[in-house]
């Protein structure tokens, strides 16, 4: 298991250096031990395709880190993370960020049940995990970034969750392959702020992150 360690954080150090993220040693740690709890709970509850850890590695934690050098703020953000699943990419955004406050969604009560858990061994005070279809869900707060990776479209991430943007709020969507096909049912509602490919450490494939703010007039 020290040897798993080991290789582990070298993984995870050299990968959030090609990243150009700054870890300390407790982030680190934070890191790792929720991803041993996702690969752990992954075998009953069924968290995560990807059976092994190494893989998670790069897949989960360093996916989920690639997004961190665009979300640099001199503010404190109310951010939710909408099918958040297994806590991707909320609980390692939480962990970078601490003074920001993070909600996370999933209408999966398995999963929610592993988030709390989660929430709790890690010491995690600044996140809320909450077991709701994000129709149904409304927040006494609304929230400055509405962030996933699981959604199937960018209409459909829009549309669903507008009810749960601040006026001076964005939607950030984690995708694949530039979805230039998902943007024009969006035009005149929906306007592309920024997009930036994201160069995810030991992946194949293209990884993209889109800021999206909707239109107001």
């Amino acid at each position: 298991m020290n040897d798993l360690h080991t290789s582990l954080k070298k993984i995870l150090q050299q990968g959030a250096e090609q990243l150009a993220v700054q870890l300390s040693s407790r982030q680190i740690d934070q890191l790792l031990d929720y991803l041993q709890e996702l690969n752990k709970w992954n075998q009953a509850y069924n968290l995560s395709a990807i059976r092994s850890i190494e893989e998670m590695v790069s897949r989960h934690l360093l996916d989920s880190l690639a997004v961190v050098p665009h979300l640099i703020s001199d503010k404190n953000k109310n951010v939710i993370d909408v099918g958040t699943g297994g806590g991707l990419p909320g609980i390692p955004l939480a962990i970078m960020f601490p003074d920001w406050r993070f909600t996370l969604l999933d209408s999966n009560g398995k999963k929610t049940r592993f988030l709390f858990h989660v929430k709790n061994l890690l010491g995690l005070d600044n996140v809320k995990v909450e077991n709701h279809r994000v129709e149904q869900y409304r927040p006494q707060e609304k929230y400055q970034i509405v962030i996933s990776r699981a959604f199937a479209s960018l209409q459909d991430m829009t549309d669903g969750c507008s009810h749960l943007l601040a006026d001076d709020g964005v939607f950030m969507a984690m995708k694949g392959i530039y979805p230039e096909s998902e943007l024009l049912p969006l035009a005149g509602k929906v306007n592309l702020q920024s997009s930036y490919q994201l160069q995810v450490p030991n992946t194949d494939g293209e990884r993209h992150l889109l800021i999206l703010k909707p239109v107001t007039y």
